[in-house]
């Protein structure tokens, strides 16, 4: 278990608090300008080298990820092929190298369970990612403009409750995507991406 978070306005020490029981091992943050990304780590690939943020080879994509991707020797392999140079040995590293080749497609090449987010610094454009299966979970609020994401609600903002969310669980014993139990806040569905840029966000299947 590893959790990961950002927002587009801000610092994201007081997020990464919140989320540090998901991730003894290690923490790390990016920032570019306003935009911030951060992830606390529970190593189980590559315990030496894979601390995140993760950058391409230029600093101009940063990935963070929750997860395992588990085809990624052959996207290793396919990446290094293409001409990547791959610093470490793990497999959050491939998410940023696949961006570049395929932009927010990238994750429809994935095999794993993953929450993911990868700034585009070029672009400006932050891209949220969630496995198909939504065995990762990945949570945002999108409010004036401004994006935040976490792996746990505890980490963002939350305001008042959606009534139409607790109208759900009362009936069914959960909440189904993309609603929460808050109502400036959603879940991103499985099988999802999310693009955010210059203030607009724009979510769909993949």
């Amino acid at each position: 278990m590893c959790g990961i978070c950002g927002t587009t306005n801000g610092r994201v020490d007081e997020m990464l608090r919140a989320l540090v029981h998901r991730g003894p091992d290690s923490g790390g943050t990016y920032s570019d300008g306003t935009l911030s990304l951060g992830a606390r780590r529970l190593s189980i690939i590559d315990l030496a080298g894979g601390d995140q943020p993760i950058e391409n080879e230029d600093g101009t994509c940063v990935v963070v990820q929750n997860g395992e991707i588990y085809n990624y020797p052959e996207l290793r392999r396919e990446l290094e092929g293409a001409g990547h140079r791959l610093r470490t040995r793990c497999d959050t590293e491939a998410l940023v190298h696949l961006y570049e080749d395929h932009g927010p497609g990238f994750a429809a090449r994935l095999r794993g369970m993953f929450a993911a987010a990868i700034w585009d610094a070029r672009r400006r454009r932050l891209v949220l990612a969630r496995d198909r299966y939504g065995i990762k979970p990945l949570y945002y609020r999108h409010v004036g403009g401004e994006l935040r994401f976490a792996s746990e609600l505890r980490a963002l903002p939350r305001g008042e409750i959606d009534l139409d969310a607790l109208e759900a669980f009362l009936a069914f014993n959960s909440i189904p995507a993309p609603l929460t139990i808050f109502r400036e806040c959603r879940k991103l569905p499985p099988g999802h991406v999310l693009a955010w840029e210059a203030g607009e966000i724009a979510v769909r299947r993949f």
